[in-house]
């Protein structure tokens, strides 16, 4: 992985990110929608104007991993949206966080994840939260290592489907 950098992404990202995200996305959870479903959900959360106007947000943060040049992975960090009781705007959430199939198992993810909270406590400790799939398992391994426990549940919706996502907090 020594090829491997993690940046802070910037403007010129926005179609770098919106790309990447669409594909990590199929790649891990495409096969449990239907192909109209995934479209219309990949259209309206992955798109460069999006994505622009989210790196123009000083309230977030994104990161992209670049191998040998190629974006493999990236993170988005922000203000706490989940629907839980306890979320105050003073906590924040690792927003999304995903790894190219091909570069899986190598720690970017946990390389990620460190620069995301990081970003987050940046001006000291603050209760942090983190959505993640139900049947995610090695995702919620690869947060719970790093203090957070389940405290919720919500729905997640692509379409019709609605997954099961488990609420996660440290702090």
């Amino acid at each position: 992985m020594t090829n491997t950098t993690i940046r802070r992404a910037d403007a010129s990202d926005a179609g770098t990110l919106a790309a990447l995200g669409a594909a990590t996305f199929t790649d891990a959870f495409g096969r449990l929608y239907p192909p109209e479903d995934l479209a219309a959900f990949i259209a309206s959360t992955h798109t460069t104007a999006k994505l622009a106007g989210e790196l123009a947000d000083p309230a977030m943060a994104h990161w992209l991993a670049k191998h040998g040049g190629e974006p493999v992975g990236y993170a988005v960090a922000g203000p706490c949206g989940l629907p839980h009781p306890d979320v105050t705007p003073a906590c924040g959430e690792l927003k999304r966080i995903y790894v190219s199939r091909t570069r899986q198992g190598e720690g970017l993810g946990a390389r990620l994840l460190d620069e995301a909270l990081a970003w987050l406590e940046r001006d000291g400790p603050r209760r942090l939260w983190i959505g993640v799939f139900s049947q995610n398992l090695g995702a919620q391994r690869l947060y719970e290592r790093h203090g957070f426990r389940k405290v919720g549940d919500y729905v997640f919706e692509v379409g019709a489907t609605r997954d099961p996502e488990f609420i996660l907090r440290r702090g």
